[in-house]
């Protein structure tokens, strides 16, 4: 039977927990790819426990939502022999088109999840492990851990102050995005050659791939960089500055915006000779900065807004959350609602949607209760009810 297009009809199998691998799955579900949640029944997934209990249940919390919708979930113990036969059959018989995890690498080949023994099963097969630092080691990592190790805390924070963490868990996101451009890739590849292959993605590696101009400045020109809050190091004026009422963010890229902002009457008291040229105002260190916050403090956010955008200077309004979802140049929403409670998911859609989810009216499956598609899914790969009962009662799911 000829599947639909595009990623439409595929198959992911994910042993997922924290974020790195549930917001890839995320990713691909939003492209129509069937994403079935692998779960130990006698381990659930920690973040089902984290946040507010939004739902009255347990294993539902506020935290685990954003990152599951349009999932299914399949409770499977594969330290038990007749677990590890279930899953094999899955693999077969779905079939599976790509199998990912983010357990420990050790536990691969215990749990009958290793690349050599699912490519014995399906050889097309695209197997996607993504680890802290690599196949070789099974040391623990969360995303500040990997922030603090690779540079990233050393970077953020104030120049005299203690290093601090990004606002957002940007190792677990970009780790996602790393092994969401592999997975395509492995797809094509497949689609030409018929040949699955086997992906190792560590976080390490791809927290270190992001810092390409620090790292190239030190390695290439023994220039190191500096955490400077708000600064740029080669561009200024370039900070978030007070306003009578808030804060505005201006980036003075180019001396010709740096000449238009020194010939507005609000900022005429910069126009120097030793600010014409950035390497100047770069030099001035913090005097210029001083000298723009005198200057935007007198004006409200709203008038230095107009006044730098009409100029041409990039210029932002350092928003609130609330702010940031009642903007023009924000998406609507993706949503998924809970058909029990009646809840509803609003979250934001990928950068690029894709005609599955146009086509669903940017809507997706609630995230999926622990197990709740076992039966569903043991039934189509030939266990019977009865089947799944006597599994059930045995601690297999």
């Amino acid at each position: 039977m000829k599947r639909p297009g595009g990623l439409e009809g595929l198959t992911v199998l994910s042993m997922e927990q924290a974020l790195t691998l549930p917001y890839l799955t995320f990713r691909l579900a939003g492209e129509g790819m069937r994403v079935i949640r692998l779960e130990n029944p006698l381990a659930p997934d920690p973040n089902r426990s984290v946040g507010d209990d939004v739902l009255g249940e347990p294993g539902m919390n506020s935290y685990f939502l954003p990152y599951n919708a349009g999932k299914e979930s399949v409770t499977l113990n594969l330290a038990e022999a007749r677990g590890r036969e279930v899953l094999h059959e899955m693999v077969k018989r779905l079939p599976v088109d790509v199998f990912a995890a983010n357990t420990r690498p050790k536990n691969f080949e215990r749990l009958g999840v290793d690349y050599e023994a699912l490519r014995k099963i399906r050889p097309e097969i695209i197997w996607l492990s993504i680890t802290g630092f690599g196949p070789g080691s099974d040391e623990t990592a969360y995303d500040p851990v990997l922030q603090a190790r690779l540079g990233w805390m050393d970077l953020t924070g104030e120049a005299e102050g203690a290093p601090q963490v990004f606002g957002l868990p940007m190792v677990d996101l970009g780790t996602s995005e790393h092994a969401y451009g592999a997975v395509m890739k492995a797809l094509y590849e497949r689609e030409r050659t018929g040949v699955g292959q086997r992906i190792d993605l560590a976080m390490a590696r791809s927290a270190f791939a992001w810092m390409i101009l620090p790292v190239g400045m030190a390695a290439s020109f023994g220039k190191v960089t500096r955490r400077r809050g708000s600064t740029h190091p080669f561009f200024g004026p370039v900070s978030v500055y007070p306003t009578s009422d808030g804060f505005a963010y201006v980036a003075v890229g180019s001396d010709r915006q740096w000449e238009k902002l020194a010939g507005h009457a609000a900022f005429r008291g910069l126009a120097r000779e030793e600010y014409r040229t950035n390497a100047g105002r770069m030099a001035s260190g913090d005097r210029i900065h001083r000298e723009m916050a005198e200057a935007t403090r007198r004006l409200t956010t709203e008038a230095v807004l107009a006044a730098l955008r009409e100029l041409g200077v990039p210029v932002s309004r350092v928003a609130t959350l609330t702010e940031v979802m009642a903007d023009p140049c924000v998406p609507d929403r993706l949503r998924a609602r809970d058909p029990k409670t009646g809840k509803e998911l609003a979250l934001p859609p990928p950068p690029l949607v894709s005609e599955f989810l146009a086509r669903q009216n940017l809507r997706l499956a609630f995230p999926p209760r622990m197990g709740e598609h076992t039966a569903k899914i043991l039934g189509e790969v030939g266990r019977d009810a009865r089947a799944v009962e006597a599994l059930r009662a045995g601690g297999v799911v």
